[in-house]
């Protein structure tokens, strides 16, 4: 109960940013043209310069599972990306991550929470469970090795990769 709790209010403002949107997140519904092959030429998924969709980290406070609201549309934009019909084949992992303060059991522990409560707000909005995959990586995967607090918060995430 104390989860559903936690994580009420956050799929809440999720379900409102998102019904809310003004913006267009995908005009073209991932294809911008066809060549003659009839293979597309635009994916927004593979763009770097994609402004939502090229955000695919989720960070986190520390000794926190808790996702902060200011990654709603983030969480959203991958969330209707999936789920559109063109991506329904289309598969993600979660990757939790953790910096390297803490036990190896402690930190693989926190990262699958992490992972999870990404997965949690994903599948709130719609996305088929079986395209998502929630998985830790603790700290053995760090975005940054330094051993410095600016460092230790760029560890404190969870990434989505398309497989």
């Amino acid at each position: 109960m104390f989860k559903f709790v936690r994580v009420l209010p956050f799929v809440l403002l999720v379900l409102f940013v998102s019904a809310c949107s003004s913006v267009k997140l995908d005009d073209t519904n991932g294809v911008a043209s066809v060549n003659a092959g009839g293979a597309s030429t635009y994916d927004p998924i593979s763009d770097p310069k994609s402004s939502v969709y090229g955000k695919r980290s989720i960070y986190f406070a520390f000794d926190s599972y808790t996702i902060d609201p200011k990654y709603a549309p983030v969480i959203s934009a991958h969330a209707q990306y999936l789920k559109s019909f063109e991506r329904q084949r289309a598969a993600i992992i979660i990757q939790g991550n953790t910096d390297d303060r803490g036990t190896a059991e402690y930190n693989l522990a926190l990262g699958q929470k992490r992972s999870e409560a990404v997965k949690k707000a994903l599948l709130a909005l719609g996305v088929n469970e079986s395209q998502v995959e929630a998985v830790s990586f603790g700290k053995e995967k760090p975005a940054n090795p330094a051993q410095t607090e600016a460092a230790f918060q760029e560890n404190r995430r969870a990434d989505i990769v398309y497989r």
